[in-house]
């Protein structure tokens, strides 16, 4: 376990924390007035190992073989000139610190840190933190990588995999989403996952980048929910467009506690370890071919391979308006399942199939298929 301190003067910033993987939601911007959660859980903490926040330069300002070196392959809105390193934290977790009346950025409905750190360290002044909860952005406070120095207090192994999943890490695929803009106050519905969103936007953009542009199939039920749509609708496509006719590529569920995969996959949707961003391998991987692996953030994998059940809720009116019920209608969301636009063009810019023209007339009409309710 760490602390965190001022470089300017040692003062101690934060409780003791853990150290897990980045969320794949944490630069999502979700909606419009939505009022998302903290994104990070209480006592942990999490790297953002690529130059993040002010200044920023577009795209065209960009030298097309810098941008390579970066890692990055195809256009993207804008590139952080800003440090490496940034530390997010959740905002409950933070210690010594105050607000700079000055850096309050944002205030559609709360800051967003886009004028740089709006937190000071409260023992000397030196800005060392910008903290996050605008509407549609995830809560958090992101500490500065040249302004915070970490020290550790303590050790804490990562679990096992069969210890993991034994912990109750699970992410449900519909949740209620709260909102700003009604006369009376906020209100909520019922909408699938934000993190499922960014999730499936992820490993969509790895699917398509090993596929070549040859069809892919994904299991019934849940999984084809999620990824059949956007997997119907751009493939086949690139240089495997018919009359080629291409072979259908299999992607399969794998991991802890599931069955054998088949040897004939060709992609395994694979959980990542939540502390070590490792992802799983089935046992004996160098002694046989191995699929390609897919990552999926473990509390959603762990949904998808063994789905909690609904819990019980109280039945709505009528002489029996205090009973639990043990079969209660699901709650759904009103539309078909959407990819996360942001997470797919963040990771597809950096792999180096987006270099191919197919992938990259997807990345350009990515508005249009937002407007198809792909995205």
């Amino acid at each position: 376990m760490f602390v965190f301190e001022c470089v300017g003067c040692g003062a101690v910033l934060t409780a003791p924390l853990s150290r897990v993987t980045l969320p794949v939601h944490a630069h999502q911007k979700y909606g419009n007035g939505i009022q998302l959660p903290v994104l990070m859980e209480s006592g942990t903490f999490a790297v953002e190992a690529e130059p993040s926040g002010p200044p920023w330069r577009l795209w065209e300002e960009v030298d097309p073989e810098e941008a390579a070196a970066r890692g990055i392959h195809s256009p993207v809105p804008a590139l952080s000139d800003g440090p490496p390193g940034a530390v997010v934290i959740a905002p409950g977790d933070a210690r010594g610190t105050l607000l700079i009346p000055q850096k309050a950025g944002g205030y559609c409905c709360g800051l967003d840190g886009a004028d740089g750190p709006n937190m000071a360290c409260e023992a000397c002044g030196l800005p060392v933190a910008s903290r996050i909860d605008d509407c549609s952005l995830w809560q958090a406070v992101w500490l500065s990588p040249n302004a915070v120095r970490r020290r550790r207090v303590g050790d804490s192994p990562p679990l096992s995999w069969p210890e993991l999943m034994e912990t109750a890490q699970i992410t449900p695929p519909f949740e209620p989403i709260a909102a700003w803009g009604s006369i009376s106050g906020t209100y909520h519905w019922w909408s699938w996952s934000p993190q499922w969103e960014a999730a499936a936007g992820r490993a969509l953009a790895h699917l398509l980048a090993a596929s070549e542009g040859r069809p892919v199939t994904v299991p019934d039920g849940l999984t084809a929910e999620v990824f059949r749509r956007a997997l119907d609708a751009f493939l086949p496509a690139g240089p495997m467009r018919p009359p080629a006719d291409p072979p259908t590529l299999r992607a399969v569920l794998a991991g802890p506690e599931c069955p054998d995969p088949h040897p004939g996959a060709d992609f395994l949707l694979v959980p990542v370890h939540p502390q070590t961003g490792e992802l799983w391998t089935p046992p004996g991987g160098r002694s046989r071919p191995v699929a390609r692996p897919v990552p999926l953030p473990f509390g959603v994998w762990r949904w998808l391979v063994f789905p909690e059940p609904w819990p019980p809720l109280l039945v709505s009116g009528g002489r029996h308006a205090d009973i639990l019920r043990d079969d209660p209608p699901l709650q759904r969301p009103s539309h078909s399942f959407r990819m996360d636009p942001g997470a797919f063009r963040h990771t597809l810019a950096r792999l180096p199939a987006a270099r191919s023209p197919w992938l990259r007339e997807i990345l350009a009409d990515l508005v249009r298929h937002m407007q198809a309710g792909i995205f």
